[in-house]
């Protein structure tokens, strides 16, 4: 089946469903490109799912990302976290915060930023931002840093992030996950947070199987930042998410280290490595009351709550068929035949 492009009215009636405060961020330019791009009708959280230099996106986001690519300007040692949703994006946002701010926020400080705000308070999802908001954002000890989350391909990062440059070394970590698990986590998480009574997990799955996902094809975005990461080792760091979960120890090692935050061997005598990775467990994050109650501000009305399920690897099984299953580890061997990345 291949994506509707949408008429000019028919995108007219789809804003109407959104306030008159939301439209009015959008300029005529930025309305007339909406027009002619391919669209999935009602595809995500009941909303169009718009198909930009081939990969998916919500209309907002879509919006922050062309902004992004114009206007934002990289600091020194900026630091871009990118996913597919649900990959684990905000156990690592925690991760990261947590690790570049040690030395200001102990992880066992009765005060820790983490204990009363959100993952995604602290690390903003940049096409969330407006431009005026980017140098605002001052989530590290380093004032040259700065710490971003994304869902964006490669393709849709500003350039200036991408580069190497003598003036700035932005790094980027990419962590990714069992398709198969990235799927059933999101769309468990998309029932929880609008009432799809439509949303059929065979509907879902046609959809996800055919690439029209939030920032997908996943496989696709998964490559971009595969190859980056082999070409360039000192810009693209990536991790699996299974190895997080099963060498917690060695991948935050590697994580500092990346990110010419190596832990000293003070810091790894004291136990600094638990006490990060106590902090910001599965469980822990889970559990404050800032992650219980109230909605994130990441938009489409998502639920702190519904940011946590389970967390497990190979809890897919609990929610594919065998033949669902298949597929996508079908689909996942042809994307990455000869690429010697395994998922």
């Amino acid at each position: 089946m291949e994506p509707k492009t949408s008429h000019p009215s028919e995108l007219s009636s789809s804003l109407s469903k959104q306030s008159a405060d939301e439209q009015n961020v959008y300029s005529q330019e930025f309305m007339d490109l909406l027009s002619t791009l391919p669209k999935e009708i009602n595809s995500s959280f009941g909303a169009d799912l718009y198909q930009y230099n081939g990969f998916w996106y919500h209309i907002a986001p879509l919006h922050g990302m062309i902004e992004c690519l114009k206007h934002f300007q990289p600091r020194k040692n900026d630091v871009f976290l990118v996913t597919a949703p649900k990959s684990g994006t905000t156990w690592l946002k925690a991760i990261i915060y947590t690790l570049l701010n040690r030395r200001v926020h102990h992880p066992q400080d009765s005060d820790h930023p983490l204990l009363t705000k959100t993952p995604h308070q602290l690390v903003p999802f940049i096409l969330l931002l407006k431009p005026s908001d980017y140098d605002s954002v001052s989530n590290s000890s380093d004032s040259s840093t700065r710490i971003f989350g994304s869902h964006v391909p490669t393709v849709s990062l500003p350039t200036s992030v991408m580069e190497d440059s003598d003036s700035f070394n932005c790094k980027i970590v990419y962590l990714c996950r069992d398709i198969k698990d990235t799927f059933v986590s999101f769309f468990h998480f998309e029932n929880k947070n609008v009432d799809l009574s439509s949303n059929s997990l065979e509907r879902a799955f046609d959809l996800y199987s055919r690439g029209v996902s939030v920032g997908g094809p996943v496989w696709d975005q998964i490559m971009g930042y595969w190859k980056e990461s082999l070409e360039r080792p000192n810009k693209v760091l990536f991790i699996r998410y299974e190895d997080m979960k099963t060498n917690p120890h060695f991948q935050l090692s590697r994580l500092a280290l990346f990110l010419g935050k190596a832990f000293s061997e003070e810091e790894q005598n004291s136990g600094m490595l638990d006490q990060i990775l106590s902090l910001c467990s599965f469980d822990n994050i889970k559990n404050l009351e800032v992650n219980k109650s109230g909605m994130s501000g990441l938009g489409t009305g998502i639920k702190n709550d519904t940011l946590y399920r389970s967390g497990k690897v190979g809890d897919w099984k609990n929610t594919l068929t065998a033949e669902m299953a298949s597929k996508l580890d079908l689909i996942t061997e042809e994307k990455f035949r000869g690429s010697g990345l395994s998922l």
